[in-house]
């Protein structure tokens, strides 16, 4: 049932609750990688802002997610964090530095430490660039200027190679173009090449919706898998609730460019969840 502003109740929320504890996992660092503040977004001719106000903070070694309908402002949201866009007020805390109003060569040292993977690999991949120069080229930009502590680039092929076991990609892939693997390979390729600069943050985009359902589970394990392995800090972003639930230890839930309800994963189910929240439940 499609619902109006008037079927919920104007609530105000912290700007941030307690970290509550994931399944099975050791305390996350208290150590902020990024901070969110007041983030508003407004297009031109448009009846309300796609990015309303948003705060919200990620921890080291977390991953925070944020569920939200389809035109709620979760995409305008992830291009005004990488930049992509520019956000008309509000502040982005990359580490200790607000990257908000940063341009041009004091935002490029910046860039590297926040990445992107996609919805669609096929789009975010250059089809005419075998595998090997599409996760060459992020080190070839960035990298030069990072000491890396899990990857070792001695060469380019013993580069790549560590990025393709990585995500558990056979080595002979390197020599391909994205055309000549399947969407699940080609989305773990965005993946190796997200990683492979070790950024502080990554955000996830819809990174499953585009797959099968057994790809789709397969791709979820592996990026739990690589967050503990390599300590990476995550926003993962989708319309997915099960998905999100599966992969964060915090939810932010938003609607029409605001964020209405926030809670540790292992509260989804509380009572005291928004109306929205519990709309989204009954439908996953």
């Amino acid at each position: 049932m499609k619902t109006t502003e008037m079927d919920y109740p104007k609530e105000s929320f912290p700007v941030e609750a307690p970290v509550q504890q994931d399944k099975g996992q050791s305390e996350l660092s208290a150590q902020r990688v990024l901070g969110v503040e007041h983030l508003s977004r407004t297009y031109a001719g448009a009846e309300r802002p796609a990015v309303n106000g948003v705060s919200f903070t990620l921890n080291r070694g977390e991953c925070l997610g944020l569920v939200g309908e389809s035109g709620c402002g979760k995409s305008t949201l992830a291009r005004c964090l990488l930049r992509i866009e520019d956000a008309n007020s509000g502040s982005i805390m990359l580490g200790q530095e607000d990257i908000a109003r940063l341009s041009g060569r004091r935002l490029r040292p910046h860039r590297r430490k926040i990445q992107i993977v996609f919805q669609n690999p096929a789009a975010a991949l250059n089809p005419k660039l075998k595998i090997a120069d599409s996760l060459i080229n992020p080190y070839e930009q960035f990298g030069r200027d990072v000491k890396l502590s899990h990857f070792a680039y001695t060469s380019k092929d013993a580069y790549v190679k560590q990025l393709l076991e990585a995500v558990e990609l056979p080595s002979e892939l390197a020599g391909r173009y994205p055309h000549e693997l399947s969407g699940g390979q080609r989305q773990r390729v965005t993946i190796a090449r997200a990683i492979g600069i070790e950024p502080d943050v990554i955000v996830l985009d819809e990174p499953t919706a585009s797959l099968d359902v057994i790809s789709q589970g397969a791709v979820l394990q592996l990026l739990t898998d690589l967050r503990t392995s390599l300590g990476l800090s995550y926003l993962f972003i989708s319309h997915d609730l099960a998905a999100v639930h599966r992969m964060s230890q915090r939810i932010i839930v938003m609607r029409e460019g605001q964020i209405v309800d926030r809670f540790g994963a292992d509260a989804l189910f509380a009572e005291e969840r928004h109306p929205y929240t519990k709309e989204l439940i009954s439908i996953f």
